[in-house]
């Protein structure tokens, strides 16, 4: 685990300027056509937005870090984490840009209304609706919420400054140019930058958990209320967008190139292989768990040739989850003697012309509705462990998270769903069952929820 730094005055003062900004959402649409014929050029374009806007968002959460409700901001973990975000956005501001010739800068960041011959711009990114569903979708950090938190917020030079659109600023298309050697030098010291902050970040996830930990212990074991709550959905939905903007740049930069795949971005994912890979890993899992030589059966009925623009990656960990919590669920219900009578579990799957729905149904015996909001809630499960799982700490996985029983499962997986457009939604009938709808935007449209 990287050791803990402190962050100086003139840090924040830098990281307070920048956090005055917007942040840029983008869309998978977006994504995919500026990187679906990389060159060296375009790779060259992608770096230096994200050399402009990766400081932004680790400006903006750091700010947040720093303003946490009751001392939060005050725990050791805490403290830690936010250190890491601040060594990061210094990393990131101080890394010096290339040095190219005027006419190749020109031709590189000229904008799409004066981009001669076939440049395409961007298509326009849509607001992602899910950012307003309800009340614990992740949203900004306004200076209400934090005044209602009993938090100053801090001066950040005036009003909040303007950007203008992404589709504004790049277009699609690079010129057909032969690139200095500048160029390709930049990029791979840029992509080794890159990789280093992902790992500097690896164990985000179990050291803020831990600082819950801390700060429900410094509070006598008071339960976490819906303020923190509402943080860690806008923390950890900010960190899925960083870690997937930097994990596409570092694929496209490094990675061989693939018919199906723009960066980590599969372009033709296949719904069926995706959802049996998922209830494969599942079944073994809970088969090696309970020491069963027959898990529960699950039925997948879903057409085979079904395709979405997707990361498989993100598809993969949401159903996995939910079907093993349905295992669970049903095993729990009926016993582990029951091997021979366990109900099935079915998962079907509906082409819609918006949405791709995947019902996720079990007979586990369902949930109770004075439950239902708890589900939601992170650390709901495993709230009176004082320390983490060590292996957990240190696997730096992404998707190890909600298999480390900190009840992160199904808050995490409705951020997963809902980054790209969609949504994920739990009916429960106390007694029989639960249906859990994953909704998948096919349209590739919605920016990214940034809070």
């Amino acid at each position: 685990m990287p050791p803990m730094q402190r962050v100086s005055p003139a840090l924040w003062d830098k990281l307070l300027h920048f956090a005055s900004f917007p942040q840029t959402g983008v869309s998978l649409q977006q994504m995919v056509m500026f990187g679906s014929n990389p060159s060296q050029g375009t790779l060259l374009r992608a770096g230096t937005f994200l050399a402009e806007e990766l400081p932004i968002r680790l400006a903006h959460r750091c700010v947040e870090l720093n303003t946490l409700p009751n001392q939060l901001s005050e725990m050791p973990s805490i403290q830690r984490v936010l250190g890491w975000y601040a060594a990061s956005f210094e990393e990131l501001i101080y890394f010096p840009p290339p040095k190219l010739p005027a006419h190749i800068r020109d031709a590189l960041f000229s904008t799409p209304s004066r981009a001669k011959g076939s440049a395409q711009p961007l298509p326009e990114a849509h607001e992602n609706v899910t950012h307003h569903v309800d009340e614990d979708t992740p949203g900004p950090v306004t200076a209400a919420l934090q005044e209602k938190n009993g938090v100053s917020a801090p001066a950040v030079g005036g009003s909040q400054k303007i950007r203008v659109p992404i589709e504004r600023r790049y277009h699609a298309t690079t010129p057909d140019l032969s690139w200095p050697p500048e160029v390709a030098d930049y990029n791979e010291k840029f992509t080794k930058c890159l990789e280093g902050i992902k790992r500097r970040h690896d164990s985000v996830v179990p050291t803020v958990a831990q600082g819950i930990l801390e700060y429900k212990k410094a509070r006598g074991g008071e339960a976490v209320d819906t303020d923190v709550q509402a943080f860690l959905d806008r923390f950890y939905m900010s960190r899925i967008g960083i870690r997937f903007l930097i994990g596409q740049h570092v694929a496209l930069n490094k990675l061989d190139a693939h018919p199906d795949y723009v960066g980590i971005i599969c372009r033709y994912s296949n719904v069926h292989d995706i959802c049996q890979e998922a209830i494969d890993n599942a079944r073994f899992i809970a088969e090696d768990h309970y020491a069963l030589f027959k898990p529960p059966p699950v039925q997948l009925i879903c057409p085979k040739n079904l395709q979405i623009q997707y990361v498989p990656g993100h598809l993969n960990h949401v159903v996995f989850e939910i079907v093993k919590n349905s295992l669970r669920a049903t095993v729990e219900r009926f016993g582990v003697d029951a091997e021979d009578q366990f109900p099935p579990i079915k998962v079907i799957v509906a082409e819609g012309k918006e949405d791709i729905t995947i019902k996720i149904s079990d007979e586990g015996g369902g949930i109770p509705r004075s439950a239902i909001p708890l589900i939601w809630t992170y650390m709901y499960t495993t709230m009176e462990a004082g320390i983490l799982d060590p292996e957990f700490e240190m696997s730096g996985s992404d998707y190890k998270a909600p298999m480390a029983g900190l009840g992160y499962g199904l808050p995490l997986s409705r951020l997963y769903a809902r980054y790209f457009g969609g949504d994920l939604r739990l009916i429960s009938m106390e007694g029989y069952g639960t249906d859990v709808y994953i909704h998948l935007n096919r349209l590739s449209s919605s920016r990214e929820p940034l809070p």
